[in-house]
């Protein structure tokens, strides 16, 4: 089956309203987001922007293993390995402009945009996810940015969303890719609301049923129909297994350099499965990742969110000409023997140069191609 986003409108009870419905159509690769998918859903999103009768926007993942596993990146190793430079450059500004273009979109859409984030929810499913005004987990959630493993860096947006959680938090998440479940997305506010997944299609017909016309605020509306069920969660949810070291994790990572921060990670106290697959996944991932991130997260905390995009644009095309990220998706999903060979073998022995080089724009101000992004 190809895949593709399949969109439906639902009408609702009264007059002309309806509530636009896009589902992520990959299920045999997570969902995971293809060129192809990415134009599909921002051009609809764009059709439906513009529709006075569309009410609001469901969006969700066909099955429910994922939401969304992230970006085709077996794709992007095919380009990164097959391609010249130019080609590799070519393809990979083409797919990450549009990606960040409909990342943005989500973020800035001027009606509510429900992210249904059952199962998996990672990478480039994140930026979708974290631009939606209401994020909605299940207990089965498990949410993460995990680009440490294959060589790439937390981007769609990550600039941006993790420098708004409590400092230190976005740093941890990036540094170590581990997975967060749905409670602790809700107490470290990557998630707004947890709805049981049974419930979703009450809360499909709840929005169906709402008198539109006679509501003054879609958006606290759509916010009370998910608080009811919010309710019905009550004994579903998991366990928290990052909470109870929330502040170890915050002084571990409120250091001066990146090396202490991953000396503080790797040090961290606590015997339990999760925090030793973060630091373990922190271990064995790409060093030049951790410095990337740690740049992002401390240096860049004042960008506007169309400033956060331009910069990963940038990083992004050069990350995939470096090779570190081509070597890593090599090892963890093409190959898969799990022996990335990294560039540099340790956090403190990463060259300066290539970083600054990572962060240098490959384009002047005017000429890129981002630059209309937050000036329409």
């Amino acid at each position: 089956m190809t895949a593709l986003v399949r969109f439906e409108e639902l009408k609702c009870k009264e007059g002309n309203a309806k509530i636009g419905v896009a589902t992520l159509d990959n299920a045999p690769s997570l969902n995971a987001l293809n060129y192809d998918m990415l134009m599909q859903l921002k051009t609809q999103l764009e059709v439906w922007h513009e529709d006075d009768n569309i009410v609001c926007v469901f969006l969700e993942g066909q099955g429910e293993k994922a939401f969304c596993a992230g970006g085709d990146v077996r794709t992007m190793h095919d380009k990164m390995s097959r391609g010249s430079t130019e080609e590799i450059a070519s393809y990979c500004t083409s797919f990450f402009k549009l990606e960040y273009e409909c990342d943005y979109l989500i973020h800035t859409y001027c009606k509510p945009i429900i992210a249904w984030g059952q199962g998996i929810v990672m990478g480039g499913g994140m930026g979708l996810f974290m631009g939606a005004s209401h994020k909605v987990v299940t207990p089965e959630s498990r949410l993460a940015m995990p680009e440490i493993s294959i060589g790439l860096y937390p981007d769609v947006g990550a600039t941006w969303f993790l420098n708004k959680l409590d400092p230190g938090i976005g740093l941890f998440l990036g540094m170590t890719g581990v997975m967060v479940n749905a409670t602790d997305a809700l107490g470290i506010g990557l998630a707004d609301h947890i709805v049981r997944a049974d419930d979703k299609a009450d809360l499909l017909s709840c929005l169906k049923d709402a008198l539109w016309s006679d509501i003054e605020d879609v958006y606290q509306e759509v916010s009370v129909l998910l608080n009811e069920l919010n309710n019905r969660v009550n004994g579903h949810q998991p366990d928290s297994q990052m909470l109870p070291f929330i502040d170890e994790i915050k002084q571990a990572c409120n250091a001066e350099s990146v090396t202490q921060v991953s000396e503080n990670i790797l040090g961290l106290s606590g015997e339990t499965k999760w925090i030793e697959i973060a630091k373990s996944n922190h271990a064995l991932g790409s060093p030049i990742t951790a410095h990337v991130c740690h740049r992002q997260l401390t240096r860049y905390r004042d960008l506007s969110l169309a400033d956060c995009f331009r910069l990963e644009l940038s990083l992004s095309v050069r990350s995939c000409l470096l090779g570190e990220f081509r070597e890593g998706v090599r090892a963890r999903l093409i190959d898969k023997d799990n022996q990335p060979k990294w560039r540099y073998s340790r956090v403190d022995n990463v060259d300066t140069g290539t970083i600054n080089n990572l962060f240098s724009s490959l384009w002047d101000e005017n000429d890129h191609p981002l630059a209309s992004l937050g000036h329409y």
